[in-house]
C-alpha cells in the first residue's frame, strides 16, 4: 500500500531555512502528481504546492510562493520542499501527499512538525 514516510521539520527561528523529504513507497512515484500541504494549530488543511511526475510544472500557494520550492529525484522516490525566508504563520505539520493533497483520493504521510518562533 501507499507509504510516505516525511522527515526534516523542526524548530527555527524566523528567517531560517529548512529542507523537507518524504520517502515514498508502495507505488509507482514516477508516474504521480505529488504534493505539499499543511494544517496549522485549530486550522484545517491547506494546499502548499504541487509538482508533476515529471517536475516541469511547479505550483504554490500564495503565502509561499517565492519563499518554497518543491522538487522530486525519482531516481530515489523521494519528494522535497526547501522551505526559506521561514515566517511564524508557516508553523504546521506538513504532509507529504498524493495527487493535488486534499481530495478524498489522495494518500498522506503521517506528517513532521515545523515551528517557527523567535
Amino acid at each position: 500500500q501507499v507509504q510516505l514516510v516525511e522527515s526534516g521539520g523542526g524548530l527555527v527561528q524566523p528567517g531560517d531555512s529548512l529542507r523537507l523529504s518524504c520517502a515514498a513507497s508502495g507505488f509507482v512515484f514516477r508516474i504521480a502528481r505529488m504534493s505539499w500541504v499543511r494544517q496549522a494549530p485549530g486550522k484545517g488543511l491547506e494546499w502548499v504546492s504541487t509538482i508533476t511526475f515529471g517536475g516541469g510544472s511547479l505550483t504554490y500557494a500564495d503565502s509561499v510562493k517565492g519563499r518554497f520550492t518543491i522538487s522530486r529525484d525519482n531516481a530515489k522516490n523521494t519528494l522535497y520542499l526547501q522551505m526559506n525566508s521561514l515566517k511564524p504563520e508557516d508553523t504546521a505539520v506538513y504532509y507529504c501527499a498524493t495527487g493535488d493533497g486534499l481530495g478524498a483520493g489522495s494518500s498522506r504521510g503521517q506528517g513532521t512538525q515545523v515551528t517557527v518562533s523567535s
